[in-house]
């Protein structure tokens, strides 16, 4: 097989200036700085690559391969997240049952009963004398009292919504008396 002949150099000074005829960076542009990046000639790059039948072929194969395993793949993928999830989920489940059957089992015990009937219902045994005591929280956690409501009606011009706002948000942040067990 005969060998193509190189395309022609850009400029016919540069003919003989390097190996095989081609042009040096530094010659080829004497007005770039330091920092640009020295041109390359296309032509002359492309000019060396050969394609045979044989390697269009399978060129054309590995594109067709990876137009039919791509969306395969993509698949697959999706597949394995949405297993990956439902077994996460069977493992929620499994440990809702697990302390559900805990919690069934606390109640076939006969002085678990009566604790939660003591607690909940405040049922006593005959002859026990149950004391309730009122306002047994901790003074820090009790509401912050109001201040004491007027007998007059006053207007104060002002927009309702930031008012609104206020209110809700005060509403949300206050703290209220719990019962700490």
């Amino acid at each position: 097989m005969a060998r193509r002949p190189a395309p022609p150099s850009p400029s016919p000074a540069a003919k003989g200036s390097g190996p095989a005829g081609r042009t040096s960076t530094r010659a080829a542009s004497p007005a770039r700085g330091r920092g640009a990046a020295p041109r390359v000639d296309v032509r002359e790059w492309t000019a060396g690559i050969r394609l045979s039948a044989f390697s269009v072929i399978m060129l054309s194969l590995v594109v067709l391969g990876a137009w039919v395993l791509v969306p395969t793949l993509g698949t697959y993928i999706d597949q394995r997240q949405k297993i990956a999830a439902l077994e996460a989920s069977v493992q929620v489940s499994q440990d809702q049952i697990a302390a559900l059957e805990a919690e069934r089992e606390r109640w076939n015990d006969p002085a678990y009963i009566t604790t939660q009937a003591r607690e909940r219902l405040y049922y006593v045994k005959p002859g026990e004398v149950v004391y309730l005591v009122d306002n047994d929280l901790d003074p820090s956690a009790l509401p912050r009292e109001q201040e004491p409501v007027s007998d007059t009606l006053e207007e104060k011009p002002s927009d309702w919504m930031p008012q609104l706002l206020r209110t809700l948000v005060s509403t949300g942040l206050s703290d209220t008396a719990a019962a700490t067990r």
